[in-house]
């Protein structure tokens, strides 16, 4: 992997969404289909550098509380097809990460761009549930009211806020949260990670997120996930076909630089591993009938070596373009 060059513009998702991949599709129906010909293609986006418990400002280039950085990175996602970012939001515990998405959601609205919030539950036991019935009304209250700042920019499917849930405790009644939130108008949809566990009645959806697969963690990072797609994508076709479905893609991993990392990697394959994760939906769904979204994983992740905000990793030369085969492509894209 010495030979991997990152190129300047990330635009292969034009790319793998025009090319496809091959295999064998039963014509199942989904309740929940793209609105348009294709998924909507989001990315998940991390709003903490500058916080001191992150790797420094100096490490990544910028400051999550940059104005202009974030103007900037809206502009590059939308040149990548990307509609909208998916922020980290953990509620009043992180008042640094409130401001970012604060200020993500301000200039998306200005931008012609959508953010959608991924709530991170607390890892405490006691008082979860309360927590995040607290922390759902602030939400609510302060970023999706009529009266909040840039609240059209939220990202919405069938009319309805989508939210996404990272489980880390996962000690949260969702039961109970989902009550609160079919109080709101409209209510919002809840997608949670993975497949449907004891509070599937809750979710409105699931999305596949990083995974080696049922193999686990391979040292050179071989193991990049296709055993964990086919059981997430093969499971909810057939079992939970009336529930949402967000396709995950990913490019490589590696936690090296993470204070929480355990030496994980996810090879990237020169762009091979993107490549598949990206287009691995259409291995169970019909081409004419996609998946609502397929969420990158992630945008700018450089603690754990996720991040594709600076390129697709590939074993070309550095000076090899992409920019001309995503352009020829660029037709095959729905936009919402």
């Amino acid at each position: 992997m010495s030979m991997l060059q990152y190129a300047s513009n990330a635009l292969l998702c034009f790319l793998l969404l025009a090319r496809g991949c091959s295999g064998s599709v039963q014509n199942t129906h989904l309740v929940h289909r793209a609105t348009g010909s294709s998924p909507e293609v989001i990315a998940v986006y991390e709003g903490w550098f500058g916080h001191p418990r992150h790797i420094p400002v100096s490490a990544v280039g910028y400051s999550s509380h940059d104005p202009a950085v974030i103007r900037e990175q809206i502009k590059h996602a939308q040149s990548m097809g990307i509609s909208a970012f998916v922020e980290d939001w953990y509620g009043d515990r992180e008042p640094f990460i409130d401001k970012s998405y604060e200020l993500m959601q301000d200039l998306a609205a200005k931008n012609n761009f959508h953010v959608a919030m991924m709530y991170d539950e607390t890892e405490q036991e006691d008082g979860a549930t309360d927590e995040a019935i607290a922390d759902f009304t602030m939400f609510h209250d302060v970023y999706l009211s009529p009266k909040s700042p840039g609240h059209q920019a939220y990202l919405t499917y069938e009319g309805r806020p989508v939210i996404f849930i990272f489980p880390t405790g996962r000690h949260t009644d969702w039961t109970k949260v989902r009550a609160l939130v079919n109080t709101w108008k409209p209510a919002p949809l809840l997608i949670y990670e993975n497949l449907p566990g004891p509070y599937a009645s809750a979710f409105d959806g699931y999305y596949a997120w990083i995974n080696p697969g049922d193999k686990g963690w391979a040292g050179d990072g071989s193991n990049w996930g296709q055993s964990y797609l086919e059981n997430f994508y093969g499971t909810m076709k057939t079992k939970y076909a009336d529930k949402i479905i967000v396709g995950g893609a990913w490019a490589e991993f590696n936690d090296a630089k993470a204070s929480w990392g355990l030496n994980r990697h996810i090879s990237a394959r020169c762009g091979q591993t993107y490549s598949d994760t990206f287009n691995f939906w259409r291995r169970y769904v019909p081409a004419d009938d996609p998946i609502p979204f397929v969420m990158i994983e992630t945008w700018n992740d450089y603690e754990e070596g996720s991040a594709i905000e600076r390129g697709i990793p590939t074993c070309g030369p550095t000076n090899q373009p992409l920019s001309t085969a995503a352009s020829a492509a660029e037709p095959a894209m729905a936009h919402k």
